[in-house]
């Protein structure tokens, strides 16, 4: 594609070309050695690529994008705001590949990851071929394929779109996190349906309050991005939604009015029971393979989804209950053990609350928290989880979740501040290894062992190296060594 031609197909975002506007910028290029591509002059909170562009041009780039003309000899385009005409350029640079799928966008606190898996085989059970974008990685049908950021960078999410378009895919649910919104990270794609699960204290280290996180997910349920919406009416904020939404929306829920609505819901340890019902197109009933409460909303907004997409009930209950588990979301591990262990990857307040609320249901024994929480991120809810673990756990075990660069203990000490309000028991062992072994051995028959913050991760961060940390295999080898000790049943 042709400079012009690009500055044409983005003329929101383009302001002027200076000099040669038929250069040729195949692709997007880094500041790494690369030969005609495209460089994006990005202002951030900590770095100006403006000040990368000369750099950029040596290693090969053939033309920038900028947002005030630079004193280099190469063609350049300014606009408004690089960050925002980086989606929509990246999308016409790859032929804006999202304009031939069924595209499904999840925004919220929590419940993202598994309502993607949920809404991935509800389409496939209706004959689809489904990619995935997300917290656990990318996935093309059964293909998988490594991601390291919830919702990718521009560049990198509209080049795994044109892959997926070209091997025609037909449908791609996708998470959508409030920084990718905010970021400007899925400009220049049009989602057929965009979903609201709920809202929770998380990010403030980069949003500072609530209400700007909140404000970022809104931004998502406007015509811009979205043709119609599925909105969890029990979430107290989409109440702001639906009153200055301007898409077509449908309401799902537990306990309010809405079109789609569970009900006579039982949970067990094995899963959940309970009858789906659509206005004026019937119910069914789903016996799905995962616990919680959580996991029927999750479950709701799927279904919520692909009802707008036209899958009908017998797909929907079909699709739900072909899912036994979704990686590091109240995993169930295999142990042989007689106490059960459960991977959770809640490393929020709500999302803490809500795993030990689960679990006490169904739990003989005594519920086990171990959980810590990460460095370099919202300060203000790490006594807060201590509060909910105090509360809801029968015992607390405080370890390290990523510390990044952080002091481990420091962290420790700040989650310590909220239990001590409780009367519950708890003791600190900063190894997360050795925190896990802890609670495995004092673990006995009819207990649960939750493992919170980690979740599908497979390392931990420690002064800013990632080091393997996969908990599935951390408690496998454990339970291996404490078997002379401690023999399986």
């Amino acid at each position: 594609m042709k400079l012009s031609e690009l500055a044409r197909e983005c003329a929101r975002e383009t302001l002027e070309i200076r000099g040669d506007g038929e250069v040729a910028v195949p692709f997007i290029n880094s500041r790494e050695k690369q030969e005609n591509g495209l460089f994006f002059c990005i202002s951030g909170a900590r770095f100006d690529a403006h000040d990368f562009a000369a750099q950029a041009v040596e290693n090969g780039a053939s033309a920038l994008v900028v947002e005030r003309f630079l004193p280099l000899d190469i063609p350049q385009l300014r606009v408004r705001n690089v960050r925002e005409a980086l989606g929509p350029m990246c999308a016409a640079l790859y032929g804006h590949p999202a304009d031939g799928i069924r595209m499904i966008g999840i925004t919220g606190t929590k419940g993202k990851t598994t309502s993607s898996y949920l809404i991935k085989a509800i389409l496939e059970a209706a004959g689809m071929k489904v990619g995935l974008i997300g917290t656990t990685g990318n996935m093309i049908g059964g293909t998988f394929i490594h991601g390291d950021m919830t919702t990718p960078e521009a560049h990198h999410l509209q080049g795994l779109l044109r892959r997926m378009a070209d091997e025609k895919v037909d449908a791609v649910v996708m998470e959508v996190s409030a920084h990718a919104i905010d970021m400007h990270r899925i400009d220049g794609i049009l989602y057929d349906v965009g979903c609201y699960t709920n809202l929770s204290q998380d990010h403030l280290d980069y949003f500072e309050t609530m209400e700007r996180y909140f404000e970022a997910k809104k931004a998502f349920f406007t015509p811009r991005y979205i043709r119609q919406a599925a909105l969890n009416v029990d979430e107290e904020t989409s109440l702001r939604i639906m009153r200055d939404i301007a898409v077509p929306y449908l309401r799902y829920g537990i306990s309010t009015n809405a079109e789609l609505y569970a009900r006579d819901i039982e949970i067990s340890e094995n899963g959940v029971t309970f009858r789906i019902c659509v206005l004026e197109q019937g119910e069914r009933m789903v016996h799905l393979q995962m616990t919680g409460i959580f996991n029927v909303y999750n479950a709701l907004t799927a279904a919520a989804a692909s009802l707008a997409l036209g899958i009908g009930l017998d797909e929907i209950v079909r699709g739900l209950e072909s899912v036994r588990a979704v990686p590091g979301r109240a995993e169930m591990l295999e142990t042989n053990t007689p106490y059960k262990v459960l991977l959770d990857y809640s490393h929020s307040p709500e999302a803490l609350e809500s795993i030990l609320t689960a679990v006490r249901d169904f739990t003989r024994g005594r519920v086990i928290a171990l959980f810590g929480c990460g460095g370099d991120r919202d300060h203000g809810k790490r006594p807060m989880m201590g509060e909910i673990g105090g509360k809801l756990a029968d015992y607390c075990i405080l370890t390290s979740d990523n510390p990044r660069n952080e002091d481990p203990m420091a962290i420790l000490a700040a989650i310590e501040e909220g239990i001590r309000h409780t009367n519950g028991e708890y003791t600190v062992i900063e190894n997360r290894r050795e925190a896990i072994r802890y609670a495995l051995n004092m673990a006995r028959e009819g207990d649960l062992v939750v493992l919170a913050g980690k979740g599908h991760e497979t390392y931990q961060e420690i002064r800013g190296v990632k080091r393997p940390f996969d908990e599935k295999v951390i408690v496998r080898e454990l339970l291996e060594e404490m078997r002379p000790d401690k023999p399986l049943q």
